[in-house]
């Protein structure tokens, strides 16, 4: 046997089929990211306690203060132009070309061609200060204060307002997502910058969704016999479950490499903590 050889992606799909749960080792390791939960109103009882902002639909990027990587903790191919710009502190964001754009922002910061007129669509926008040891309020005045210091166009601060009441919060989300945002953003004011899924960031959406990780395949039947049939992916929390809805057959003949992160929309969970009819949405980033 020819021991260079390494199978195709196809040849892998096809072999991780015919197990029962192929899994995946993380070989990468992502930034330490603070991570949202999904709002409630346990977790957020005295809503007053919050500062909002407009949960972009983008590609989260984390700046360690030399190169930008992303949640997965990959090496993001931005022309030097964008980076040399950037603070020598880390920092937060999404990379973001507007509404409606997350496909094609995604093309472009997977891209290893950093093509300059691509990247001129794009907006670095922050969101917080990972090494800053302050409250929210002291993270988020001195955000503001190091983006008017740079004077740099593509680098902004997120628009941060204090939510005032549940009236407020309410009519906030109705008027982003009928401009076509994908939601809201809550950070508490009082809290500290953490790496993990936190109580003081939470995220807002008239529609649930989530994101899991891929780690194998479910192989198809009847019409999808030779394709995939379900994703199986696993949450952050480590728990497991199948996607088998939502998938178009390019997806199932092609379908999310084991390692992505993929966006699921679901209804609401089961009293085991499953999601109830998990449906593929769309690979969030590589």
């Amino acid at each position: 046997m020819n021991s260079t050889w390494k199978p195709t992606r196809r040849a892998f799909v096809a072999a991780s089929i015919a197990l029962p749960f192929a899994t995946w080792a993380d070989t990468v390791d992502g930034p330490p990211l603070m991570l949202a939960k999904v709002f409630t109103s346990d977790l957020a009882r005295n809503i007053s306690e919050f500062w909002l902002s407009e949960k972009f639909d983008g590609v989260r990027a984390y700046w360690s203060g030399s190169e930008l990587l992303t949640r997965a903790g990959h090496r993001i191919s931005a022309p030097y132009w964008f980076t040399h710009a950037l603070p020598k502190e880390p920092i937060d964001g999404e990379l973001w070309g507007g509404r409606g754009t997350f496909q094609s922002t995604s093309g472009i910061v997977r891209s290893t061609s950093a093509d300059d007129a691509s990247w001129r669509r794009l907006n670095y926008m922050l969101f917080d200060l990972p090494a800053h040891a302050g409250s929210f309020d002291a993270r988020l005045s001195a955000l503001r204060e190091l983006v008017a210091v740079s004077s740099v166009a593509w680098l902004q601060a997120v628009t941060q307002v204090r939510v005032e009441d549940s009236a407020m919060l309410a009519n906030e989300l109705q008027r982003v997502e009928a401009q076509g945002g994908e939601g809201l953003m809550l950070h508490r004011a009082t809290s500290r910058y953490r790496a993990g899924r936190s109580d003081d960031l939470l995220k807002l959406k008239s529609a649930l969704d989530a994101e899991a990780r891929v780690i194998g395949y479910e192989p198809g039947k009847g019409k999808y016999v030779g394709m995939v049939g379900a994703l199986l992916v696993e949450r952050d929390d480590g728990v497991r479950f199948k996607i088998g809805s939502g998938l178009t057959d390019a997806e199932r003949r092609d379908p999310p490499r084991v390692g992505s992160w993929v966006t699921y929309a679901y209804n609401g969970e089961t009293g085991s903590g499953l999601p109830r009819f998990p449906r593929f949405v769309r690979v969030r980033e590589e």
